[in-house]
C-alpha cells in the first residue's frame, strides 16, 4: 500500500494507491464527512485483496494530509466535488472505468458523479440523498463534542488541519440552506448497478435513504443491512468486504470468490468520524 501526495488544482491531494489486476476495473474509494484516505484503515487493503482490483482512495481538500480547501464550502460542496475533483482524480491517476466506493458524504458524491458519468458499478455505504432531521441532530451533537468534549483531540492525529476538516463538514451541513439539499433527481439518472450497505443503528440516517435510492434508480439495486451504526466498513468489516467482493465479481467475472466467506445479502438496519 503506497501513500503519496499528488499535485492537484486547488492544492495537493493525499492518495493511497494499492496495485491490482490490470484486467479488472479499478476501485475509486471516497471517504465520509470527517474521514480521510488513511481512516479507511485495514478495510482498504482487505478490499483490494478480496477483489484483486487496483484500489485508490484520496483525501478531499481539508482532510487527512491533503491541502486546505481552496475556498469555503457551500451547501453544494458535494456537487462541486463530483463535478470538479472526481473527474480530475480519475484522469490524473489514469483510472479507466472505475467502480466507485463511497461512505456517507463520499457515497453521495459518488452518486452525483455517476449521474453524469458511465461507471461499471457503485457501492454506497450509508449514503445521503436527502436531509433527515436525525442527521442534523447528530451533527449538532458532534459540534458540541468538538467544542466542549474530546472529539477534536480524537480527530487531530488524522488531519493536517483538523479545524478545516471538522468545520468544513459541520458548517456546510448546518447551514440553513442545506435543509433543501436533495439529490433524488440525480439518483434517477444513475444507470450503474448499485450495492447499498447501511447499519440498522446508523445515527446519521435511516433506511429511508436506501428506500429512495431503490425506488428511483433505473439499474439493479442490492441492499445489505448490518447490525451496526454509521461505519459498516469498520464495525462489520468482514461482511462489508465480502459483499463488496461479490458485487465486484458480478461486474467483472475475472474476480475470484473462492476464499470469501458467504454472507447473504438481506433486505431488513466501530466507530468512525462523520
Amino acid at each position: 500500500m503506497r501513500t503519496t501526495v499528488i499535485d492537484f488544482p486547488g492544492g495537493e491531494l493525499e492518495v493511497i494507491d494499492i496495485p491490482g489486476d490490470a484486467g479488472v476495473p479499478p476501485l475509486l474509494v471516497m471517504h465520509g464527512g470527517l474521514g480521510s484516505a488513511q481512516l479507511w484503515n485495514e478495510f482498504l487493503p482487505k478490499l483490494a485483496s478480496a477483489t484483486g482490483c487496483r484500489t485508490v482512495a484520496f483525501s478531499r481538500h481539508g482532510h487527512g494530509w491533503s491541502a486546505s480547501p481552496p475556498r469555503r464550502r457551500t451547501p453544494r460542496f458535494m456537487h462541486e466535488e463530483a463535478a470538479e475533483v472526481v473527474p480530475e482524480v480519475v484522469s490524473r491517476l489514469e483510472l479507466e472505468g472505475p467502480i466507485l466506493v463511497g461512505h456517507s458524504d463520499g457515497a453521495s458524491i459518488a452518486l452525483i458523479y455517476a449521474a453524469d458519468h458511465s461507471v461499471p458499478g457503485l457501492l454506497a455505504i450509508a449514503p445521503h440523498v436527502f436531509v433527515e432531521q436525525i442527521c442534523l441532530d447528530e451533527i449538532a451533537r458532534a459540534h458540541e463534542q468538538y467544542l466542549f468534549a474530546d472529539l477534536r483531540e480524537k480527530m487531530a492525529p488524522h488531519h493536517k488541519d483538523v479545524d478545516a476538516a471538522f468545520f468544513g463538514w459541520c458548517d456546510a451541513w448546518l447551514d440553513p440552506e442545506f435543509r433543501h439539499w436533495d439529490i433524488r433527481d440525480l439518483v434517477a439518472r444513475v444507470r450503474a448497478p448499485l450495492l447499498l450497505i447501511q447499519g440498522i443503528h446508523d445515527q446519521y440516517g435511516t433506511l429511508a435513504q436506501l428506500d429512495e435510492i431503490a425506488r428511483l434508480a433505473p439499474a439493479p439495486v442490492e441492499r445489505l443491512h448490518l447490525d451496526c451504526r454509521h461505519a459498516p466498513f469498520v464495525q462489520r468489516q468482514d461482511e462489508t468486504v465480502a459483499a463488496a467482493a461479490r458485487f465486484v465479481a458480478r461486474l467483472s467475472p475475472r474476480v475470484s470468490l473462492t476464499e470469501l466467506p458467504i454472507q447473504p445479502i438481506s433486505s431488513p438496519r466501530a466507530r468512525c468520524f462523520g
